[in-house]
């Protein structure tokens, strides 16, 4: 986790004026990764006070256009921002729960995937991995069986089948 001074620097960097807001916002994302707006002005608010919803949108918006933040938007699910950025990472989605978990890049470096064909030069690829986690996963839970997958009846013979 940055320090203050750190951030600051970064918003500085960024050619933003360091704000309580856009620092709160900011350390919110860095401490929530992942987080949905909701959870980003909860966490602002716990810090600085009363802010505005519209306010931190506009944050967001700020920061991930300067490229400190990172927003994200996996299918069927809000948008999440992370301050993880610049390095083409991936991310891996719990279709029970809706956790989301960083994966490094798949192959080789940045932008990792190629497509075969393709005249654009590509910079960048994003990529969503869809499962369960560890949480959802029976396996993983204690006292409870692993749910075991649907036998399939083999196809019944001519002479078997009921009339």
């Amino acid at each position: 986790m940055p320090t203050t001074a750190e951030l600051e620097q970064a918003l500085r960097e960024a050619a933003l004026r360091v704000t309580r807001p856009r620092l709160a916002v900011l350390t919110a994302v860095h401490d929530h990764p992942h987080a949905d707006t909701e959870t980003v002005i909860g966490a602002a608010r716990a810090s600085v006070g009363e802010v505005s919803h519209q306010a931190v949108y506009d944050v967001l918006r700020a920061l991930t256009s300067a490229g400190l933040v990172r927003c994200i938007q996996p299918r069927g699910s809000l948008a999440r921002y992370e301050a993880r950025v610049g390095d083409n990472h991936h991310h891996a989605v719990c279709r029970s729960c809706g956790a989301i978990s960083d994966v490094e890049c798949v192959v080789g470096h940045s932008p990792c995937l190629t497509p075969d064909g393709s005249t654009y030069e590509v910079d960048e690829a994003e990529v969503v991995f869809w499962g369960r986690c560890p949480d959802c996963r029976p396996a993983s839970r204690p006292g409870r069986p692993q749910r075991q997958p649907a036998q399939r009846e083999a196809p019944r013979q001519e002479s078997e089948r009921r009339v």
